[in-house]
């Protein structure tokens, strides 16, 4: 417990990549924050920093004692939560990294519901893709994800995967609007605007294009799901979206169509954590929350 703070001024240099910068980060003066990271390196028995020309930067040794107080940090909570529980309190933390899809709608209901029967449990959502994600998971960063047809690695444990069809989204009024089911060569006849190529709703789409010899050439390519949504009705183009990311207007103004399974296989939505971590209790029944939602859910909102 008595290294917790010192632990704490390392992963900030690190984050930084600078004494300096950190030093600023951590309220603390340059001098001093280089005279504990000395000291606890001496205690340690290595260094824990490579110099380099523009700052700093975590060694091996300095990775693997990273990964440890990040373990040890995430087991603290967890006991912390335990405790509060014994003690009625009911408090904790629960960091999500999330795909843009779960913000309008089912993450704002799923958290708000968790917290009036918890309301001393408090939350970060991070909007990421799905490697970064993954990234925050290994580095404790984030509890829990929620992303859309991420890469697999072997460190992610998977607590629900649920199929989820990628939608066009049309004006009310577009030539295509009146089909049930939509091909994907006639969507690619059309204008049309498309997430970039880190999200997997785009990684879907470029694989499934190759394979009937098109390619996507989209008017507007942006990293924004909400930009997709308004902009379809400013000019009579087609985005793409999953379902658990919409929601019918009100006014009619658009509608959504499935891409037709003989194109393109539903996305997988996908619940987990890293594998072999405990997670605090906090992020543990909101996990639990959220898989009985999803696994509920089916079709557009």
């Amino acid at each position: 417990m008595r290294h917790l703070y010192t632990f704490a001024l390392i992963e900030a240099v690190a984050r930084a990549g600078s004494m300096r910068k950190a030093a600023e980060d951590m309220n603390i003066t340059a001098s001093a924050l280089n005279r504990r990271i000395r000291g606890f390196e001496e205690e340690f028995g290595a260094p824990l920093f490579d110099r380099i020309p523009n700052g700093v930067r975590l060694n091996p040794a300095g990775e693997l004692l990273m990964h440890y107080f990040r373990a040890t940090r995430s087991e603290l909570k967890r006991v912390q939560g335990q405790v509060s529980d014994l003690s009625g309190e009911r408090r904790g933390h629960v960091a999500i990294a999330c795909s843009q899809a779960m913000l309008p709608y089912f993450l704002p209901e799923q958290i708000a519901r968790y917290r009036a029967d918890h309301p001393g449990v408090t939350f970060t959502v991070n909007v990421r893709d799905r490697a970064r994600a993954e990234v925050e998971l290994a580095r404790f960063q984030s509890d829990i994800a929620l992303v859309v047809e991420p890469i697999y690695l072997v460190e992610f444990e998977v607590l629900s995967c649920v199929p989820q069809p990628v939608m066009a989204i049309l004006p009310a009024d577009h030539p295509l609007a009146g089909k049930e089911e939509l091909r994907l060569r006639d969507c690619l006849n059309h204008p049309h605007i498309a997430p970039e190529a880190s999200y997997g709703v785009r990684h879907l789409l470029d694989f499934a294009a190759r394979k009937v010899g098109r390619r996507l050439d989209p008017v507007v390519e942006t990293e924004s799901f909400e930009l997709i949504r308004h902009y379809v009705q400013h000019e009579k183009v087609i985005g793409f979206q999953v379902p658990i990311g919409l929601r019918s207007p009100a006014d009619g103004s658009l509608v959504f169509r499935a891409i037709s399974e003989r194109d393109m296989p539903p996305a997988s939505l996908i619940l987990g954590h890293m594998r072999g971590r405990t997670l605090p209790v906090a992020a543990a029944r909101f996990a639990l929350q959220l898989t009985a939602a999803l696994e509920a859910r089916s079709g557009v909102a």
